[in-house]
């Protein structure tokens, strides 16, 4: 037997919300017989006025009448024994994905994995990044559009959002050219970038509806202070605009990381994110503070991450959502034992700076085959802005061109070595179940070295 309910509409109109587990509650305890249906309801009215008495009688109103509305919006579905429908499942990738996607990833998605054979599987265990774009779960019932007329431009729904599904981009006028009608965008309207045009976008498949976006947004219409710069709106009618909006979107090129001068909130929000769509809940309070050190730090930063929400929405099978810049750089990530990632992370200092130490000694012994001039250059660099970084990496492939045919074992070790002459950002990422408890003793020791790492 088959029975469907449309709990997110039965919720709302009992007043509600979002929040449909007391309406899936009772048509379990209605279907599964596990007790009497009146007195399996009986009960779940007796907790309601118990876990929210002290909220007022409107919200034990409210949830009382979400539970008298799901038996009766309940209704069984009546099938034959042949099947007569004609509609085919949609594939669960994109076409346009990479060809592991479709051969090993999808599948597991779909939950047949176990039907993968071994030789399936990369060899040495490297799986493919960025692969969380693929799911498009398009879970949400109403997503966030921008209203330019209203919007102040600062940022704020963007840094907020929990999935990277909503996000801002400054752009050249010529982005806005070949875009769909539907595609929105406005005159910057700060000093700093000034000629550009704006925009704010939403990913219509990776959005969960959390409203975040909507509820941070200080933006608000003079003549209906309800209405926002942000504002939900019901999905399905926007589903295929607002996809082609976000294709075109991630066509306009990104701005240059130099470009942007004052990292505060809304400049933050122009770089990219190298975390995105990930599987953390709605709302998720932690993953926006991971998506923002991924715009400052991602194309050199390193990541110890303890085991918890961070390793199940961060390097869960079978997707990922760290990711890489169109330079192929992204965040080195990995995950150790539940109790000791303070000292795994200064564990990865230690070893980045020894590292980093014999390749600075390796260049100063190749000084006569790279040049004083060169020499000089990668061992003094300030790498302390953008264009710091972006000279080193310069010097670095210089640096490689000139050892390529070089056969001595020195010049192979320092071309193997070249990218730790680059600053690396040392992460230390956990929850409070290893940072306030198991793993304190170590917490509190790596705090107290000198060492340069952030946690």
């Amino acid at each position: 037997k088959l029975y469907v309910i449309d709990a997110t509409t039965v919720a709302a109109q009992a007043g509600v919300g979002r929040r449909i587990n007391t309406v899936m509650q009772t048509c379990f305890f209605a279907l599964s017989g596990l007790m009497p249906q009146d007195e399996a309801i009986q009960k779940i009215k007796d907790a309601i006025r118990k876990s929210y008495g002290k909220q007022g009688d409107e919200v034990v109103r409210r949830n009382i009448a979400a539970v008298d509305a799901a038996i009766e919006n309940m209704h069984r579905v009546r099938f034959g024994d042949t099947v007569t429908s004609e509609s085919v499942r949609p594939p669960s990738v994109p076409h346009d994905a990479p060809d592991f996607v479709k051969r090993v990833t999808s599948v597991m998605m779909e939950g047949r994995g176990d039907l993968l054979p071994v030789s399936a599987f990369p060899p040495d265990g490297t799986w493919p990044t960025a692969t969380t774009r693929f799911e498009r779960r398009s879970i949400a019932t109403s997503i966030p559009i921008w209203d330019s007329s209203i919007c102040i431009q600062c940022n704020k729904c963007s840094l907020v959002c929990p999935h990277a599904a909503i996000r801002a981009k400054a752009f050249e006028p010529e982005g806005a050219e070949g875009a769909p009608d539907s595609f929105r965008c406005v005159e910057y309207k700060a000093k700093d970038l000034r000629g550009l045009k704006y925009t704010i976008q939403v990913a219509p498949d990776d959005c969960t509806g959390c409203r975040l976006c909507v509820n941070v947004c200080p933006a608000k219409d003079k003549a209906s202070p309800k209405r926002r710069a942000i504002n939900m709106e019901p999905m399905l009618p926007l589903l295929e605009a607002e996809r082609a909006n976000f294709e075109h979107f991630l066509e306009i090129p990104q701005l240059d990381r130099e470009k942007v001068v004052r990292l505060d909130v809304k400049g933050s929000q122009f770089l990219r994110p190298l975390f995105e769509f990930s599987g953390a809940c709605a709302g998720c309070g932690e993953t926006p503070y991971i998506k923002l050190l991924t715009q400052l730090f991602g194309d050199r930063m390193v990541v110890a991450n303890a085991t918890g929400c961070s390793s199940i929405y961060g390097g869960n099978m079978p997707t990922t959502p760290y990711c890489v810049d169109d330079a192929g750089r992204g965040p080195a990530w990995s995950n150790s034992l539940f109790e000791d990632n303070a000292e795994f992370g200064l564990g990865m200092k230690l070893a980045t700076d020894a590292l980093a130490d014999q390749a600075r000694a390796l260049v100063r012994c190749l000084s006569g085959t790279l040049g004083d001039e060169l020499v000089t250059a990668i061992l003094d660099a300030d790498q302390r802005s953008e264009a710091g970084l972006r000279e080193q990496r310069e010097r670095v492939a210089i640096l490689r061109e000139r050892l390529h045919d070089t056969p001595d074992a020195a010049s192979k070790r320092l071309v193997m070595l070249a990218d730790y002459l680059v600053r690396k950002s040392q992460w230390i990422i956990g929850g409070d179940g290893w940072a306030f408890d198991i793993g304190y003793g170590g917490l509190d020791h790596v705090l107290a070295q000198p060492h340069d790492v952030n946690i």
